[in-house]
């Protein structure tokens, strides 16, 4: 950062306020300061901290994951909840119906056996009404005694683990929280239990009255905002953060996602960014484990690519993390994607992390990203075949649904 940057930071307010006003949310999240934030730029590193959490666990561990596979990654996160029953810890697991399909049912009936509570997410019933089962709980989130939280994109398997074949492999990044920002995190975790079950989980019910006095104890330097987004708000949170910290840049944008199908508001925003001389780069997958949406996403190439935004697919590992980075010290983090799914019919949970040191780490963290990847050229793309070009644009007509 230049000297120079803070004047042009400064013009990040009005920008901010105009957008805030147009979007109107009906609560504004709060920013927690003092936190402590950990980066885990890869799988095996997350897994090894998650379970040596889940070990010093005294109290309480509360999760809720979109996919759990019963694989040896799967196999291993389960001893490990049910060795904390054994020490009296209380494990609650929501988890998502709909995300678990191909996993077993022995594997959950297991964990109910040995004394985990557990709750799967959206079964399949016609009380909520036919729309309802488009919805999925795409969080994924470990709470540890109400002082620690892990987030971001990994799910629980071999391939986010990094256990498998290179080609096999989901290239995913995951973070901790320690800090008072992990308080509002139990809170949506009681929020969810609460939609499913009826009631919140007697433990918590303390942590939901209001009446708990919240930790003076600085943990770090970074500020952290909890974003939490679901089909039951009546507009969009997790977009709006998204358009807000796009909004606020005034040097630099870059943007790793998996799914891109960022609706006309996203691309406005990102041309806006180019406009007053932001620089912005995406990376994106050269290869998707939903091909359709990696269609789609090549069709925003050409517009993008014209007003000078700079796209790299990455190569080898597929990409799963979602992470956005404003002028090297503001990140989005967490499992929310840039697609429509993501911002109307998924609930998800980002947290927006403002630290120089953190994003210095996401910064190099993503440069060694693009460093494995292949930049995208306009001469190039406006070479794909006229079938392409069609495909192209049969599956724009049922972006809304991907």
């Amino acid at each position: 950062m230049t000297k120079d940057n803070h004047f042009s930071r400064k013009k990040r307010l009005p920008r901010i306020m105009r957008l805030l006003r147009r979007i109107r949310p009906a609560n504004l999240p709060v920013t927690y300061r003092h936190n402590r934030v950990v980066l885990f730029p890869d799988g095996p590193g997350f897994f090894r901290s998650l379970h040596a959490a889940i070990r010093s666990a005294q109290h309480f561990v509360l999760l809720e994951y979109y996919l759990i596979r019963d694989d040896r990654t799967g196999t291993a996160f389960a001893a490990e909840l049910a060795e904390a029953v054994k020490r009296d810890v209380r494990v609650l697991l929501i988890y998502d119906y709909i995300g678990c399909v191909e996993t077993p049912s022995s594997y959950f009936k297991n964990l109910a056996q040995r004394g985990v509570e557990l709750i799967p997410f959206n079964t399949p019933s016609f009380r909520r009404g036919v729309g309802w089962f488009d919805k999925r709980d795409h969080r994924k989130m470990a709470l540890i005694d109400g002082k620690l939280a892990f987030l971001g994109g990994f799910n629980i398997g071999d391939e986010y683990a990094g256990i498998v074949a290179l080609l096999q492999r989901f290239r995913d990044v995951g973070f901790s929280i320690s800090g008072n920002a992990v308080q509002e995190l139990v809170r949506i975790f009681c929020e969810a239990w609460q939609m499913e079950r009826g009631e919140l989980p007697d433990l918590l019910r303390q942590q939901m009255s209001g009446n708990n006095q919240p930790c003076t104890t600085k943990h770090g330097k970074a500020c952290v905002t909890v974003v939490s987004g679901g089909p039951h708000h009546r507009s969009s949170y997790i977009r709006s953060a998204y358009l807000v910290s796009l909004a606020s840049a005034s040097e630099e944008i870059i943007i790793a996602t998996p799914y891109f199908v960022p609706g006309p508001r996203i691309i406005r925003s990102l041309l806006r960014a180019t406009r007053r001389g932001v620089r912005v780069r995406l990376l994106l997958p050269s290869r998707c484990d939903v091909p359709v949406v990696s269609l789609l996403g090549r069709s925003y190439y050409g517009a993008l690519l014209k007003q000078g935004i700079e796209i790299y697919e990455l190569e080898g590992e597929i990409l799963h993390a979602k992470v956005m980075l404003i002028d090297g010290e503001r990140t989005v983090i967490g499992s929310a994607n840039l697609d429509q799914r993501s911002f109307h019919r998924n609930f998800e949970i980002n947290g927006i992390i403002d630290s120089n040191i953190f994003g210095g780490q996401i910064n190099r963290m993503l440069q060694e990203d693009f460093m494995g990847s292949r930049r995208i050229f306009l001469e190039h793309h406006e070479q794909r075949g006229i079938i392409a070009r069609m495909l192209e644009k049969v599956v724009n007509l049922f972006s809304w649904f991907l």
